[in-house]
């Protein structure tokens, strides 16, 4: 089986650090910020957290969390 036949859909391997799919990532994340959706989108998230679902959902988080590693000390680091 040659390379072209092992990657699905044709898509080419990139690799860590997958250059297509962080600017489709960054390309819809600018499109929703710049929607006027945030607040109602933020609305809503608060309303099922406070809701029927609320336990679910901080169950999810949990989940989430114990696979963790913690969070990256450089985002605390203070730059000099």
């Amino acid at each position: 089986m040659n390379r072209r036949q092992s990657e699905p859909s044709g898509q080419r391997n990139e690799g860590e650090g997958n250059r297509t799919a962080a600017r489709a990532y960054n390309k819809a994340t600018t499109e929703f910020a710049k929607s006027g959706e945030v607040e109602g989108k933020a609305r809503e998230a608060k309303r099922a957290v406070d809701g029927a679902e609320g336990e679910k959902l901080r169950e999810a988080e949990r989940e989430g969390q114990s696979h963790s590693h913690g969070e990256d000390p450089e985002l605390r680091r203070k730059s000099h």
